[in-house]
């Protein structure tokens, strides 16, 4: 009898181990087979020497012929099915190993779990089999850092299919791979398996995940040139060092290290370099599996030189030597192969300008390793001039197709032109109802001279609805609510909605803007809004509000274009602004009271109207309105207030931008203001500025980082003094935040700023942080020198010489304030040898009355009332054009809690009465 049968699964609900050596080395198959008996040995005889070979007789295999043939033991498989996995065939001969390579062949099916082959003596053969179970449910156990419906995705095992070995093996391999993908090369995976009822398994993969692998060491070997440190800092994968701790690059990725080949290459190859190679790139997991240590050997070679650099232009069109001149690469200058491609895309460009569209830019490089040159023929090959057949726009559910055909500077029929494609993709993308890295797709038209401009975009949330609460170093505490639609209707229209409160401002604006009326290329806007603002100065840490000013008004705005960039702006705004003070605090007798407010103040309180028209010429060629990176914008307005209302001035204000890519990922910009306005108002007295404090521009955080809000220009401090001239103790009190100190603003101002946004790994570019260095120059000035409120005595020696106090200050004496009632009378105090009314006010210099109405009654002599004012020196500075200069470090944040903007800077010139403040934040505020 010939038998073969693997290994019993177990009894129910009993786990057997199915991984190590038993699938590395598979399923055994012994075959037990009755051997064919070999005949006896002949009795040796000797042999005479001869040089004849014996060569021995083959034994003869032993034959039979199968007489019937089944199959027992199938449950799920049919009988012909297992028969077709053999070569036996009834009426066939048949040997042992024939026999044998049958139960072979029905292991390899993986259909069966225990194969057995009788009546081999016979010719009467039974194959008796059991099926291999099926599979209840597939088990993870272990898996943490990688989530179930990943592992899922790749494993080939599901319930109800059939189980087998291989199919484990290679779902183990999977998993395995994948826990690699991560970084952690020394995570197992055990593979189990649970018998149940009906032949079925429960299959259990019990994973270790063990720690994530990390790059201990990067080595590099034939680096001459450039050192060690250099290099890494080129490379994507960082060395696990506590420097790197928040990094994700420190993990060993098989495809991040061919990048890093890729990316040493270009390096050397933009250092001139041209023959650098990497010869080997190897990565060793250490003994215990934790960390990977990979060493690189390069190749430097010798540094290059660009040779001849010429146009060979196959387009008619073209002046080839023109061409050359205009490109960034000259002979001489070290090799740079960013350059060259640079190169490339410039005379794409420049071809697509004039209308050719495909057109074949290809370089041909002459290198000269005698000479160390790299010459450059860059071959334009012929293109017809190409015509935009039609322009196909997808994508767009919400948005009206008009709304982006209208921002597309080429038409149908228009000779195609990459400038004017690229400042559609520009202003489309300056829409913001898509989303980001839009751009137009060139595709052939029907024939070679046709092209067509496919404008797929994919549409986001336009719309918003938000409350949101912040923090703020100007505010305090911020609440805002606002909706906003800023496509209504899928028209493009804007529509908006806002409430804002915080400490010490508060205002609501309704606005609607059309920017295509009547379908014409021309906006109108308007913006209903009130207004309330505080302002304040501080004594101490304690701030205090000087004057409150409510607007109440609408402005409306109207946009034309005049070409492509340049735009024509109109405005008309009326508002009622009524400005005070509050009575407790800075009222005298129903008056407000320049001691306590200041005269500055007392002279803007008042209610007025103001109706100004505005004119603005704007030029705007920024890459996106929302974060450029290229172009520049200019702005140059004039206002002028008197159409009406009860407010004649005319202000005039210039902004211009300009930005610039930089170093590959870097962004520079430069930005100028500045601004005058000029009253048309007659004169309003001796040191009363004709320009009110509530139409002055102000200048401070948080346009000028480094000054605290309104903490530059002209300003009055004012010091008192402690102790008294009697007692020779005055002392003028000039410590820090113990004197009041109050912003006028000014008539003329200017402000410069430099910034360099730095570029951020991918990670925190997805979390939207935005560092920048920056340096601003600015200075306010301008207004009248305001009159003083109160002059005081300055105390005299015997000898009529005037005193000063220890410190240097004059030494002043109070001043007599004879207090009077509403009509102008004297108040006086009762004298004590008034028995009844001694200390009462009374308007009798003799005796007493209750009002003045009454007759005066009594004999005593009273004294006249006084009040007298405790001396003060009042300080006018800030009043300059002089620059003030501040430079810092900032980082924008779109944190999830709102926008954030941080910035530490440093003022490094200030002048006179300048508040310089050394770090500033707002939280919950837009940018």
């Amino acid at each position: 009898m010939v038998t073969a049968k693997n290994s019993n699964l177990g009894a129910r609900a009993t786990a057997t181990l199915l991984a190590g050596t038993v699938l590395s080395a598979g399923i055994a198959a012994p075959v037990m087979a009755q051997q064919a008996a070999p005949a006896p040995a002949a009795t040796p005889t000797p042999a005479a020497p001869s040089t004849t070979t014996v060569v021995p007789v083959p034994v003869a295999q032993q034959t039979r012929v199968v007489k019937t043939l089944r199959v027992e033991g199938s449950q799920r498989i049919e009988p012909e099915t297992v028969l077709s996995y053999t070569k036996l065939r009834v009426g066939d001969t048949y040997t042992n190993e024939s026999v044998d390579q049958a139960i072979k062949d029905l292991y390899a099916s993986d259909l069966l779990a225990d194969v057995e082959i009788t009546g081999v003596e016979d010719g009467n053969l039974v194959i008796k089999i059991r099926e291999n179970p099926v599979i209840n449910r597939v088990i993870f156990e272990g898996n943490k850092r990688l989530k179930q419906d990943k592992i899922d995705k790749e494993v080939k095992l599901r319930p109800r299919q059939i189980f087998t070995r291989t199919a484990v093996r290679a779902d183990v391999a999977r998993i395995i791979e994948l826990y690699r993908r991560q970084g952690r090369f020394a995570a197992t995976v055990e593979p189990k398996m649970v018998s149940l009822d009906q032949n079925r398994v429960d299959v259990i993969f019990e994973i270790h995940e063990g720690a994530k692998s990390k790059v201990r060491q990067i080595n590099i070997i034939g680096n001459e040139v450039f050192s060690d440190g250099k290099l890494r800092g080129e490379m994507a994968t960082k060395e696990a060092r506590l420097t790197t701790i928040f990094s994700s690059n420190t993990s060993y990725d098989q495809d991040r290290l061919a990048y890093d080949q890729q990316k040493l290459r270009q390096f050397y190859l933009t250092e001139g370099y041209a023959d650098f190679r990497v010869v080997s790139a190897v990565a060793e997991l250490t003994p215990d599996k934790k960390d990977f240590i990979i060493t690189y050997k390069v190749e430097e070679g010798p540094r290059y030189k660009f040779g001849d650099i010429t146009v060979d232009s196959a387009i008619r069109d073209f002046d080839d030597k023109k061409l050359a001149e205009r490109l960034m690469i000259k002979k001489g200058d070290w090799y740079n192969a960013k350059l060259a491609e640079d190169a490339i895309d410039s005379l794409s460009e420049t071809a697509g300008l004039y209308g050719y569209a495909f057109a074949d830019v290809r370089p041909e490089y002459q290198r000269d390793k005698e000479a160390l040159t790299m010459g450059i023929n860059f071959h334009i090959a012929e293109a017809n001039r190409t015509y935009v057949e039609r322009i196909e726009i997808t994508g767009n559910t919400q948005t009206q197709e008009k709304v982006i055909r209208r921002e597309m500077r080429v038409a149908e029929g228009d000779a195609f032109n990459t400038f004017l494609v690229k400042r559609s993709q520009d202003r489309i993308n300056s829409l913001d109802f898509f989303q980001d890295k839009f751009e137009i797709e060139r595709k052939e038209g029907s024939s070679p001279d046709r092209i067509v401009l496919a404008a797929n975009v994919e549409e986001k949330p336009t719309g918003s609805l938000s409350l949101s609460a912040g923090f703020s170093s100007l505010e305090r505490f911020i609440i805002q609510t606002s909706i906003q639609q800023r496509n209504f209707r899928g028209k493009g229209q804007v529509l908006s909605a806002s409430v804002d409160y915080s400490t010490y401002s508060k205002s609501v604006e309704l606005g609607f803007t059309e920017p295509y009326l009547f379908d014409k290329n021309i906006a109108l806007g308007g913006t209903i809004f009130r207004r309330d603002l505080n302002s304040f100065n501080y004594l101490g840490q304690d701030r205090q509000t000087t004057y409150s000013q409510v607007s109440t008004g609408f402005q409306l705005v109207t946009g034309i274009p005049l070409t492509e960039y340049w735009t024509f702006s109109g405005r008309y705004t009326l508002s009622e602004d009524d400005v005070s003070l509050d009575q407790a605090t800075f009222y005298t007798g129903g008056q407000c009271d320049p001691l306590k407010a200041g005269r500055y103040y007392c002279e803007a309180v008042g209610n007025r109207l103001t109706s100004a028209v505005g004119l603005s010429l704007i030029y705007d060629s920024l890459n996106s309105r929302l974060r450029p990176t290229r172009g520049q914008r200019l702005v140059a307005g004039v206002d002028v207030a008197g159409l009406g209302g009860d407010v004649r001035y005319v202000r005039t204000r210039i902004d211009a931008d300009k930005y610039w890519r930089v170093l590959g990922g870097f962004i520079f910009s430069l930005s100028a203001e500045g601004g005058a306005i000029k009253s048309l108002e007659s004169s309003r007295g001796a040191g009363v500025d004709t320009v009110r404090i509530t139409d002055r521009f102000y200048l401070g955080e948080p346009q000028f980082r480094g000054f605290d809000i309104r903490g530059i220009g002209p300003r009055v401090q004012r010091y008192s003094f402690s102790g008294d001239v009697a007692s020779g103790t005055q002392a003028l009190i000039t410590g820090k935040d113990q004197f009041l100190d109050d912003s006028l603003g000014g008539k003329y101002y200017y402000l410069g700023k430099a910034e360099l946004e730095i570029p951020l790994g991918a990670g925190a570019a997805e979390l939207g942080l935005r560092p920048s260095i920056f340096v601003q120059m600015g200075a306010l000035w301008g207004i009248a020198k305001p009159a003083k409120t109160m002059t005081f005595d300055q105390a005299k020696d015997g000898s009529g010489n005037l005193l000063f106090n220890a410190d240097g200050s004059p030494s002043l004496l109070a001043k007599d304030n004879f207090i009077k009632d509403a009509n102008g009378n004297q108040y006086y105090v009762v004298s004590a040898s008034d028995g009844v009314n001694a200390g009462s006010l009374t308007t009798c210099a003799i005796g007493f009355s209750s009002s003045t109405a009454s007759p005066c009654s009594g004999t005593s002599i009273n004294a006249p009332y006084n009040v007298p004012t405790q001396p003060f020196i009042e300080r006018f500075v800030g009043d300059t054009p002089k620059p003030r200069i501040a430079v810092g470090f900032g980082v924008n944040w779109n944190s999830p809690f709102g926008p954030l903007r941080l910035d530490i800077s440093k003022a490094l010139i200030t002048a006179k009465g300048d508040d310089p403040k050394l770090f500033t934040f707002n939280v919950g505020t837009a940018f």
